[in-house]
């Protein structure tokens, strides 16, 4: 039976919850543990899916389709192993199941309430789907205190009981602030926190302390005895110089000796930690760096591309490069002469979005990667952008739009409202709701003999994970064909587009997925590796 760790935060969010769990995930896989991880959230959407990217950071898709919080992200990238609709529960999604039970009469007249009602919800979705996993690591979203946090608080505290201490564990991540004017380390935000979490029931087990220094004996000895834990479990978390140097540093400090000792297992394997070794010493000596250029309208919040950045890392991996990420607005290149941004750069990808702000901007931009034979990289929004610059400078469509930014001129891009999901055909119009409606998840695609992405990936047929809601339109594609730009990649049927590059161009590729959902440290995505090394190569040119 699956032993379970929650892991909760206080003081502050932002400490790097999602990040502690995933590393422990990845410490708990390197003594030959099999993990399955989990997220709770507290806020009322039923998924990320229609919040604003500067609200909640980038929204995550699964295989499976579903729209999850980006820590999810960090836990595959962590421990490879697939995230999935069951991983991830919200508020909202919880009272959105019980309203729907309340109207078929599922409760037989009783009066629903938020214990047990909600909290058994919640409780069976904890331990739900949990397969032969010895561990399953369950974060719950922000931070001990906030009121909407209260019945995940309450459903984690009923399965501490039920599960009993040698199957539930507990995890507080915590602040301690340095005051230096004082010239001290302050303990009792920490304290304080882990009282709000004892007032509710919750005795943690572990503290993981963020910090800025080593935290003194005097001050763990102290925090101990307040906070009533082990002097051993507190421990230390400061920041570390890669995020792939989080899993030794937590190792280091005992974080995942301490979780099984809580849990009273004495003979667990030591640790192989020989490819987080050889992660991080690939990441702190390089063999040299590159500068790519990000023409993004979500530059203001680095979180909204926080996959993106993760995979052009693993493609500087894959090369022994370092790589310098130059965050440009895509607003500021439908200005006059707006390019000096631009012109050292390596290489310029612009990555996905929604909507017609600075859509005209991330156009110029492949514009400029085609003319100046700069490699180019285009995702989701980025590619659909690129074709609309092939569509009017090559194939002189001088009208080409797309309907989602206006419903004039010729529609290349267009309302995508059927498409096949294995035997089924799903169907979508103007009207629907926005969540959970686009194309979401996992597709196939058949990649075209002879074409560059052909070789990147060493095969013919391809699935990637898609989040969009329009498609370029097939009626175009032999004009644009004609004029140079090439379809290297479309659905099984032939119907969507799903790539498409330029031959004559030391590296343009647009595609319609999200490749960097999938890339890996251990395993970096096959297009970030051969753009990164497209951009080692232009930085030599120059």
């Amino acid at each position: 039976m699956p032993r379970y760790i929650f892991i909760t935060g206080g003081v502050v969010s932002s400490l790097g919850k999602g990040l502690a769990s995933a590393a422990l995930g990845a410490l708990l896989q390197a003594r030959g543990y099999s993990v399955r991880l989990r997220k709770l959230d507290p806020y009322l959407n039923v998924d990320p899916g229609t919040m604003s990217p500067y609200q909640h950071g980038e929204c995550y898709v699964t295989d499976d389709g579903a729209e999850t919080d980006l820590d999810l992200g960090h836990y595959e990238r962590f421990t490879g192993v697939p995230a999935s609709q069951s991983d991830n529960i919200t508020t909202g999604r919880v009272y959105q199941r019980i309203i729907e039970r309340e109207r078929r009469g599922d409760y037989l007249g009783a009066t629903v309430q938020v214990i047990p009602h909600v909290t058994d919800i919640i409780k069976q979705f904890v331990l739900s789907d949990a397969g032969d996993a010895d561990f399953v690591l369950c974060e719950i979203g922000g931070t001990v205190g906030d009121i909407e946090g209260l019945p995940f608080f309450e459903a984690i505290r009923q399965l501490g009981q039920e599960l009993g201490h040698e199957r539930a564990v507990f995890v507080h991540v915590t602040l301690l602030p340095f005051i230096k004017v004082a010239g001290e380390m302050k303990t009792k935000p920490t304290q304080h926190s882990v009282k709000e979490l004892r007032s509710i029931g919750i005795q943690p087990d572990i503290l993981l302390c963020r910090c800025e220094m080593p935290i003194p004996p005097g001050d763990k000895r102290k925090i101990g005895q307040f906070c009533n834990v082990r002097e051993s479990a507190v421990i230390e978390g400061m920041d570390a110089a890669s995020l792939y140097d989080v899993p030794l540093a937590y190792h280091k400090e005992g974080l995942d000796s301490e979780v099984l000792r809580c849990f009273g297992i004495g003979d667990a394997p030591e640790p192989d930690l020989t490819k987080w070794l050889k992660i991080s010493q690939t990441i702190a000596e390089p063999d040299g760096e590159v500068t790519i250029g990000i023409v993004g309208k979500y530059v203001g919040l680095l979180d909204a591309y926080k996959s993106l950045i993760e995979a052009l890392a693993h493609g500087g991996i894959a090369n022994g490069v370092k790589v310098k990420l130059r965050w440009l607005d895509s607003e500021q290149f439908e200005k006059d002469d707006p390019f000096g941004p631009l012109e050292d750069v390596h290489a310029v990808l612009v990555p996905g979005g929604f909507g017609g702000r600075g859509a005209e901007g991330k156009v110029a931009a492949a514009r400029f990667a085609r003319e100046r034979k700069i490699p180019f990289f285009g995702i989701c929004y980025g590619m659909q952008m690129a074709v609309l610059e092939a569509a009017r400078d090559l194939a002189g469509i001088e009208q080409a739009t797309s309907s989602e930014i206006n419903e004039g001129g010729e529609p290349v891009i267009g309302l995508l409202t059927e498409w096949s999901r294995g035997n089924e055909v799903e169907t979508r119009s103007e009207t629907d709701d926005k969540g959970g409606t686009m194309r979401l998840g996992a597709y196939p695609a058949v990649l075209a003999e002879g074409s560059r992405v052909r070789e990147i990936y060493g095969t013919s047929h391809i699935e990637e994970r898609h989040r969009h809601r329009y498609e370029v339109n097939i009626a175009y594609k032999a004009q644009l064909e004609a004029a140079g730009l090439i379809f290297s990649g479309m659905s099984p049927d032939g119907i969507l587009p799903e790539i498409v590059e330029i031959k004559d161009h030391p590296w343009f590729i647009g595609v319609q997925f999200h490749p960097e959902l999938k890339s890996r440290p251990f395993e970096p995505h096959p297009l970030f590796a051969s753009f990164v090394a497209a951009a080692l190569e232009q930085s030599r040119m120059v």
